[in-house]
């Protein structure tokens, strides 16, 4: 193990990398349930289950052996929504099995990262990005993944008059994921280890308490094996492509490919600097090294996952549940891919974690990516300023880590030029510019 994922270079030990693993998989093992739900509507959803949780095996063990990095890989939510209801039963609702197309453009995507990891260019994109805008996205994911884990929980909900607001404190879901947040933070300072997984494993049995008593009174928390197992079903989703409508209808196609490849491209960069900048992986530049090769595991992920017939496979901000326990190798990753396989046949037990469990891992490891804001220079160049300030701010209030960043590095572009320092922006981002530009045109022409 030491030699292979050199965890003395990088202070950890396997314990902990197996502790990190653990809890990075109970913080997304909800995309088990909520990817065939989605899917579900469009392809057969037993299929699906099969082909996320053997494509999200694969890839992370990519990571864990290719990259050594401790993130985690499946179905990417927002991703997943756009393949089901924009593609799906949108733009070509009155075609026959659409499913097909969208796995195809999901393929031709994949294929397209592939190539593009091999010539750097997406590695490019992740060092190429200046210091303050960095910081800025780890801040924002922070925030972000705090508002998923509210909103998951309950603890905010949507209000006609000011957008969001306070949901029920008296409802089971809301008290015990606020319950679950105080045991982890109170573990923390104790330093406890295993303190976000204990979390989330008490929650849930509180869950199950509330259950009996009749307080709780959703979905079973308790597993169900009775409904057996359904791994024939993957026949149902693998190889299901139909390049023959693609070549007939290229326009359209390529149009649905652009939309895939720009949100999981920019959504992958935002995650893998986060979590990196979290776990102390960044170098003195704040570089990521070897981001080439964390790049190249999820691009051929997604090709693998199109091939077994989920959506784009992408890398997972909930990685950072890991690493706040303390995961800096590619074995918390090859932990969280071995329960991925289990899955497979305990998919009872994963499937009956409810979301108010593992909602407290995320408010905290929020919490915890926050400080990187501090490391913020706004006193400075008021375009590094901005753009920071923006990749912060439009994060969790578009619900979209793609959106931050572009939000950024756009405002980031123009006040540089309007304010003289056109020099300072490297050919690198002047690509960026010019793909977020692109994006900008698709959006108001109701392409994307």
């Amino acid at each position: 193990m030491e030699k292979l994922f050199k965890l003395k270079e990088r202070g950890t030990d396997v314990r902990t990398e197996v502790i990190a693993g653990t809890t990075t998989f109970l913080a997304m093992a909800y995309i088990l349930a909520v990817n065939p739900s989605i899917l579900g509507q469009v392809m057969d959803a037993n299929g699906v289950f099969v082909a996320t949780a053997i494509s999200s095996a694969f890839a992370t063990f990519l990571m864990a052996f290719l990259a050594n990095y401790p993130v985690a890989l499946s179905a990417g939510m927002g991703l997943n929504a756009y393949f089901a209801f924009t593609v799906c039963l949108g733009e070509l609702k009155d075609i026959p099995n659409p499913y097909t197309i969208a796995l195809t453009a999901v393929f031709v995507e994949g294929i397209i990262f592939v190539l593009l990891s091999f010539f750097k260019f997406r590695e490019a994109i992740v060092n190429g990005i200046p210091q303050n805008l960095k910081f800025g996205i780890t801040g924002g994911i922070g925030l972000f993944i705090t508002m998923i884990g509210l909103k998951d929980a309950g603890v905010i909900v949507s209000n006609e008059s000011t957008l969001v607001g306070l949901g029920d404190l008296g409802s089971a879901e809301v008290a015990l994921c606020l319950i679950g947040l105080l045991i982890i933070v109170i573990l923390s300072h104790y330093h406890v280890k295993g303190s976000v997984l204990i979390g989330i494993l008490v929650t849930w049995v509180l869950g199950m308490i509330a259950q009996a008593t009749g307080w709780y009174q959703g979905t079973s928390l308790f597993p169900d094996f009775s409904g057996g197992l359904h791994l024939g079903a993957i026949k149902n989703t693998a190889f299901k492509f139909d390049f023959a409508w693609a070549g007939s209808h290229i326009t359209q196609f390529i149009a649905i490919v652009f939309s895939f490849f720009f949100v999981d491209m920019f959504d992958t960069v935002g995650t893998v600097v986060g979590v990196a900048d979290k776990a102390g992986l960044l170098d003195e530049n704040g570089e990521l090294p070897g981001a080439g090769k964390v790049l190249l595991s999820d691009a051929i992920g997604t090709v693998f996952g199109a091939c077994m017939g989920t959506s784009t496979i992408t890398s997972f901000v909930e990685s950072s549940a890991g690493v706040a326990e303390g995961g800096k190798t590619g074995l918390t990753a090859f932990t969280t891919a071995c329960w991925f396989l289990l899955s497979l046949v305990l998919s009872p037990v994963f499937l009956a974690i409810p979301m108010f469990a593992t909602a407290p891992a995320l408010i905290y490891v929020g919490m915890l990516m926050i400080p990187s804001i501090t490391k913020m220079k706004f006193d400075g160049d008021i375009a590094d300023a901005i753009g920071g300030f923006l990749a912060i701010a439009m994060m969790p209030m578009t619900y979209s880590i793609a959106n931050g960043i572009m939000f950024g590095m756009v405002s980031w572009v123009i006040v540089k030029v309007f304010t003289g320092k056109r020099k300072d922006v490297s050919p690198i981002m002047w690509v960026i510019f010019c793909l977020f530009i692109l994006r900008i045109i698709a959006l108001v022409g109701n392409f994307g």
